[in-house]
C-alpha cells in the first residue's frame, strides 16, 4: 500500500467513524430528550415538520403585534388619577435622582395625562378615549400593568424582547417556537415578518433573525404591495420547469456536500430552496387580501395592493388561517417625545391610533367570529413604557411628549388560554410595579407555555453551551393561564 493509498484510507475510515460516532451520539441525544418528554428534534428530512411540544398546548399559533418605537401606556391603558392632579409638579427625587433617560436629565415635570378614561366591559378595565375600539373588545383582552424590562433605548430593546439578550446574534422568539413545534403548512414559512410605517425596527432582522440556530427557522419577510416575497419570482427568461431542473441540481450537489460533510446548514438550504418553489404556488394566494369581502376589508380598514398596518393585520388572520405558526408585525412611528405635533400625546396620539384601534379590534373580532382566537395568542406591546414626565427636551414645548422608560409599562394580549381582565398594577403615579412584577423573560415564558413549550426545556446547543430563549431567567404568569 503506497502513502497516497494510506491517506485516502485514513481519510475514509476517521469520516466514517466522525458520522457513525455523531449518528450515535445524535441519537443518544434523541433518545435522551424524548425520554425526557421534550419536544422531538427536527428531522433531516423536513427540520420544518410539525412536532408537538412539551405540554397540551392551548394556542396554536401566534400573532405579536409590535408597536415600534413604544406608544405612551399612561395615555392608553393605565390611567392615574394621582398623576393627573399633581400635573406639572416637579418629580419627586426618589423617581429621577440616580437613574438615566434618554432625553431627560434635569428634575422633570410629572406628566398627567389629557386623555379622558373610562371603565369598559364585565372586567371594568380602563381605556382612554384614544383607542374606542378597542375598549369594545375589552372582555377579551388580558391587559398587564406591571410589566419592566433593563434597556430603554430601542434596539437593545427590541432585541431583549424578541431574542432574550440585548445584543445581536441570539435566535428570535418565532424561530424558536418554530425550531420547537415545526410548521403546520408545508407550502408557507412557520414564520413570517410583516413592516408597516416605510421603518424597519430599529432591532434590524436579528427581531426575526435564527441567531445561531439553522437559518431554515428565520423569519420570512412578507410584503402587502407589490411581489410578496423578495427574489423567489423566477428570474427574467426562466420558466417554472427550468427552475424545479435547477433546483433539482442544486439539490442533488447540495446532498452529496451533506453527505460528506454533515452540516446542518448544507441541509437547511436545500429545505429552504424546496420552501422557495411551493411558496411561488402558495404566497401570491395567501397575500391577495382583495379576495376578502368588502365588509371584511373595511372593518379592518385595509386597502388592497398597499402597504399599511391594517393590510398587515388582514394578512396576519389569512397567515394564521393558512397554518403559519408565527406572525410577526412591526409598526414604526409610536416614539412620543413631543418633537412635534404628530408626535404628541394629545391629538397626534389620537390619530396615530385611529388605524391601528380600528385594525386591532377588527382582527380581534374577526379571529372571534371564526372560532379561531380560543387556539391563536395575539400580543400587542412596545419596547418599553413612557415616562409620568414630561420629556426634557420638550419641557418648555406645547406639544405634551415622554421620555422612553423601562422601568413599568403596559400591554395586552387575547386568546391562547389566558384570562381577560387586568393583571398587575403600577403605583399611583406610575413609575414602579406596584403589584405583580412582570419581567420581559416572564412575558416569553408565557407564550411558550400558551404554545405547548416548556421554556425551560426548549435549548439548543452552541459553542458548548444549551441556550434557551429565557437564558437562565423567567417564570410562566400562572394567574393569567386559564
Amino acid at each position: 500500500m503506497n502513502s497516497l493509498q494510506q491517506q485516502q484510507l485514513q481519510h475514509v475510515t476517521r469520516r466514517h467513524f466522525l458520522q457513525g460516532s455523531c449518528a450515535g451520539l445524535g441519537a443518544a441525544a434523541l433518545a435522551s430528550l424524548q425520554s425526557d418528554s421534550a419536544v422531538a428534534a427536527p428531522t433531516v428530512a423536513n427540520p420544518l415538520a410539525a412536532r408537538a411540544g412539551h405540554i397540551p398546548a392551548k394556542a396554536k399559533r401566534v400573532i405579536y403585534l409590535h408597536m415600534a418605537g413604544s406608544p405612551p401606556h399612561l395615555d392608553l391603558f393605565d390611567y392615574k388619577p394621582e398623576l393627573v392632579k399633581r400635573n406639572d409638579e416637579p418629580c419627586p427625587d426618589e423617581f429621577y435622582e440616580g437613574k438615566r433617560f434618554a432625553f431627560t436629565s434635569a428634575r422633570p415635570t410629572l406628566l398627567g395625562t389629557p386623555q379622558p378614561f373610562e371603565q369598559h366591559g364585565e372586567t371594568g378595565s380602563w381605556f382612554s378615549a384614544a383607542i374606542p375600539n378597542l375598549a369594545s373588545v375589552a372582555d377579551e383582552l388580558t391587559v398587564i400593568k406591571s410589566m419592566y424590562t433593563e434597556q430603554f433605548n430601542h434596539a437593545p430593546a427590541q432585541l431583549l424582547l424578541y431574542t432574550g439578550s440585548p445584543r445581536q446574534g441570539r435566535p428570535s422568539m418565532g424561530s424558536w417556537v418554530t425550531y420547537g413545534l415545526g410548521s403546520e403548512n408545508a407550502d408557507l414559512p412557520g414564520f413570517v415578518a410583516l413592516i408597516s410605517g416605510g421603518v424597519s425596527p430599529s432591532g434590524g432582522k436579528d427581531c426575526w433573525g435564527s441567531g445561531f440556530l439553522p437559518s431554515v427557522f428565520q423569519g420570512v419577510q412578507c410584503r402587502s404591495k407589490g411581489d410578496p416575497v423578495l427574489y423567489v419570482s423566477n428570474p427574467k427568461g426562466m420558466n417554472r420547469g427550468i427552475r424545479r431542473k435547477s433546483l433539482d441540481a442544486l439539490r442533488d450537489l447540495n446532498q452529496l456536500q451533506a453527505d460528506e460533510l454533515g452540516s446542518p446548514e448544507t441541509v437547511t438550504r436545500i429545505a429552504q430552496y424546496e420552501l422557495a418553489f411551493r411558496m411561488q404556488m402558495s404566497v401570491p394566494g395567501v397575500m391577495d387580501i382583495s379576495k376578502e369581502t368588502k365588509e371584511t376589508i373595511e372593518a379592518y380598514g385595509a386597502m388592497p395592493g398597499e402597504s399599511s398596518f391594517a393590510n398587515n393585520c388582514l394578512l396576519a388572520r389569512r397567515l394564521a388561517e393558512s397554518g403559519v405558526r408565527y406572525i410577526q408585525l412591526f409598526d414604526w412611528g409610536w416614539d412620543f417625545h413631543g418633537t412635534n405635533k404628530s408626535r404628541g400625546i394629545r391629538d397626534g396620539l389620537v390619530d396615530r391610533c385611529k388605524p391601528m384601534d380600528k385594525a386591532v379590534t377588527a382582527l380581534i373580532k374577526d379571529l372571534r367570529d371564526r372560532d379561531m382566537l380560543d387556539e391563536t395568542l395575539v400580543v400587542w406591546s412596545g419596547e418599553f413604557g413612557r415616562t409620568p414626565f414630561r420629556e426634557g427636551r420638550t419641557a418648555k414645548s406645547d406639544v405634551l411628549g415622554r421620555d422612553h422608560f423601562p422601568d413599568c409599562y403596559s400591554l395586552f394580549m387575547a386568546g391562547g388560554g389566558l384570562k381577560p381582565g387586568s393583571y398587575g398594577a403600577s403605583d399611583e403615579l406610575g413609575f414602579t410595579p406596584a403589584e405583580n412584577k412582570v419581567h420581559i423573560h416572564d412575558l416569553q415564558a408565557t407564550i411558550l407555555n400558551q404554545m405547548g413549550i416548556d421554556h425551560e426545556r426548549l435549548t439548543y446547543r452552541f459553542q458548548g453551551r444549551d441556550y434557551r430563549l429565557t437564558d437562565v431567567h423567567g417564570n410562566v404568569i400562572k394567574d393569567i393561564v386559564s
